[in-house]
């Protein structure tokens, strides 16, 4: 009995050391599970977080960073007894881009793919309220009413009257050249008094853009605006400075190229925006060393069908050399039909009854056709 007990021993003991083997082949096997179950679950984790904080940058840029852009473009006939002119045209196509750093800095970029590059400044809020900031770069002029304002929002498709056109540097002036109103400086700004009272006070080269100041003046340039009401608008500029002409003028011909002449301008003019009309109107007065501009204009629009369908009309008024009678008289009217958000299509008559050309200026009538579509958004 013995002997048969003492020969079982071995097999009991082997039979146990397999079931050990097994066992822990098993936790072997089971804790390596564990691991890779572990590591997987932290690799997911690992790519969650790297779409969380992707997602984050994405979501903080687009936060910060505006994107607009508009194009303007259309048909014009035009007929007087030197010429006759008929043309498609691409007037306008502007993107840009408005960056939002921190709340009281942000930068602002704008191309006109027709052109040229047209603004890029940076703006930084001094106070904590809108009282007072800081402007630098390349950037509109605060010269006349009209001329800050965005094209998109005007009533002619011409855009700006012949004075502003004229004295703010937007192309006609052949001493200032073709400028689009801008120039490089800095401006400062703000508004008080409740918001009814926004001024500003530019310092600008005088020379137009994407150019060095070609004379050691400066101009400088101020704007008040007083807004009585939600509606009305009233506002005051003034200008004072030397140009430096880069170009002789059937204007101004007293004036050589590469010239420095006094530059001084002024105007006063009043802004009346409603949903059934609006109407703005603005006296302009400008003097370049002897020659005296000057001028009046009076556009607006009433709604046939609020937000939809605009009866337009314009009457303006200038006077580009008071000695020599260089008087213009232009009228125009129009309907615009508004398809969608600040998209629109317009149609107008224009009567002037001076014109500029191939001989200069002469006074002649000169009738036009004029139709235009506008693409925008933001």
């Amino acid at each position: 009995m013995y002997r048969q007990t003492k020969c079982y021993i071995p097999f009991l003991l082997l039979s146990l050391s397999l079931v050990s083997n097994v066992e822990a082949e098993e936790n072997v096997s089971v804790n390596s599970v564990k691991n890779d179950t572990t590591r997987v679950e932290n690799l997911v984790q690992e790519k969650q977080c790297e779409e969380s904080a992707a997602k984050k940058f994405v979501s903080d840029i687009s936060d910060r960073i505006k994107l607009h852009g508009y194009a303007q473009a259309g048909y014009t006939y035009q007929k007087n007894s030197e010429q006759e002119v008929n043309s498609f045209d691409i007037k306008r196509t502007l993107l840009w881009a408005n960056a939002q750093i921190n709340d009281r800095w942000s930068f602002l970029f704008m191309h006109d793919f027709n052109s040229q590059v047209q603004e890029f400044y940076t703006d930084f809020r001094i106070t904590n309220n809108d009282a007072l900031s800081i402007r630098l770069g390349q950037f509109k002029n605060g010269y006349s009413l009209e001329n800050p304002m965005s094209p998109t929002a005007m009533e002619t498709i011409d855009v700006y009257s012949e004075g502003v056109t004229y004295l703010s540097g937007c192309g006609s002036d052949p001493l200032f050249g073709i400028q689009y109103g801008r120039d490089l400086g800095m401006s400062l700004f703000g508004t008080v008094c409740e918001k009814k009272l926004r001024y500003e006070l530019q310092l600008m080269n005088g020379q137009g853009i994407n150019r060095k100041d070609k004379n050691k003046s400066k101009d400088v340039i101020g704007r008040l605006e007083w807004r009585p009401v939600e509606a009305l608008n009233i506002v005051t500029t003034g200008q004072c400075g030397r140009g430096h002409a880069v170009d002789t003028s059937f204007y101004a011909p007293e004036i050589a190229k590469d010239q420095n002449y006094d530059r001084n301008r002024f105007s006063v003019g009043v802004d009346y925006r409603s949903k059934s009309f609006n109407i703005h109107s603005e006296y302009l007065l400008g003097k370049d060393d002897k020659v005296t501009s000057s001028g009046v204009y009076v556009t607006g629009s009433v709604a046939l069908i609020p937000s939809t369908l605009d009866l337009i009309g314009s009457y303006d008024y200038f006077n580009f050399n008071q000695d020599l009678d260089m008087d213009q008289h232009k009228g125009v009217f129009g309907i615009q039909w508004w398809y969608y958000k600040k998209c629109r299509l317009q149609l107008q008559y224009v009567y002037k009854n001076a014109v500029v050309t191939p001989s200069g200026f002469v006074h002649d009538d000169n009738h036009a056709i004029m139709c235009q579509v506008q693409v925008r958004f933001n």
